[in-house]
């Protein structure tokens, strides 16, 4: 593992929010912002999360610059009330989409607005903020969204996001949600490059990034003995949250990451940031269509990019 940590340019004097950013990949992405300098609005729904999140940051980093934003990605309202937080504050140079829900509820579940809830947590809630934020990022900045392997693993039915027609699945809710999270972020960098726009929209998936094998960090990470011990019988094909983070580093900071690229590890599950190549249906520019019209009536807006 002598790739880690990536190499990172400098970020002083950069502006970046991490949604999720209290735990796993969400937190490790945001403690190397701000251990490079940048300035970073870590994003949850938990205040004591968020402020045990901050505290090991300074701990490491005395002079690290963070802020929290309590905001719950499955709930509209605490979407838009956290985005006009942050609309008064100086423009983003880039966000990183991470918050999620994996941990998936066997029964079907409702978010606050009445829409399927994981679908809510990965997906909808981040169209909305995006909707809310595109206008307030600043020429340059790249949007990094967090997609997944199970995005190979399922079929799309996306006349069925909902779970209503055929059912409830819990792997299937939360595969579908990581292909529509995936179809989003290829749709919105369509749209960002028809409108000229200078914002980049790419996909990032950490791999197989499991809690057992991260470093403990008091009120982040801390994994029971026996996780520890399944979680190192996969050593040879998991990694730790830590290293799963420099994936989507990888796509916010390097230099020559373009709009519409899919970065994950080397080695699938694991290991340094490469290129990939993303399913089809995700990239497909007629279901990407589909899902926004989808999205939009979900969401109760127009996203409309380049106005």
């Amino acid at each position: 593992m002598s790739w880690y940590p990536a190499a990172m340019p400098s970020q002083a004097g950069k502006r970046y929010l991490v949604t999720g950013a209290n735990a796993g990949i969400g937190f490790f992405t945001a403690a190397r912002l701000a251990g490079a300098g940048a300035h970073v609005v870590l994003a949850g729904r938990s205040p004591e999360r968020l402020e045990a999140a901050m505290a090991a940051i300074r701990g490491a980093r005395p002079e690290a610059s963070v802020e929290p934003l309590v905001i719950d990605v499955a709930s509209l309202a605490s979407v838009r009330a956290g985005a006009a937080r942050l609309l008064h504050r100086p423009s983003f140079d880039g966000v990183v989409a991470n918050a999620g829900m994996v941990h998936t509820p066997a029964t079907r579940l409702e978010s606050p607005d009445g829409n399927e809830l994981v679908l809510a947590t990965n997906v909808l809630g981040h169209f909305a903020l995006l909707e809310q934020l595109l206008g307030h990022l600043a020429p340059g900045a790249r949007i990094v969204t967090l997609g997944s392997l199970s995005s190979r693993l399922s079929t799309f039915r996306i006349d069925d996001l909902q779970q209503l027609e055929h059912g409830y699945d819990s792997w299937r809710a939360y595969a579908q949600s990581k292909i529509a999270t995936q179809v989003f972020a290829f749709e919105l960098d369509r749209r960002l490059r028809a409108a000229d726009a200078p914002v980049a929209s790419i996909v990032a998936h950490p791999g197989y990034s499991t809690g057992g094998r991260t470093p403990r960090v008091p009120g982040v990470n801390e994994p029971s003995t026996a996780k520890r011990f399944r979680d190192a019988l996969q050593a040879a094909w998991a990694q730790g949250k830590h290293r799963g983070a420099e994936v989507p580093l990888h796509a916010l900071t390097a230099p020559g990451v373009e709009g519409g690229q899919f970065w994950g590890p080397r080695w699938t599950t694991k290991g340094p940031p490469a290129l990939q190549t993303p399913t089809r249906t995700s990239t497909d520019a007629a279901i990407g269509a589909r899902f926004w019209a989808f999205a939009e009536d979900a969401t109760r807006t127009t996203f409309t990019v380049g106005a």
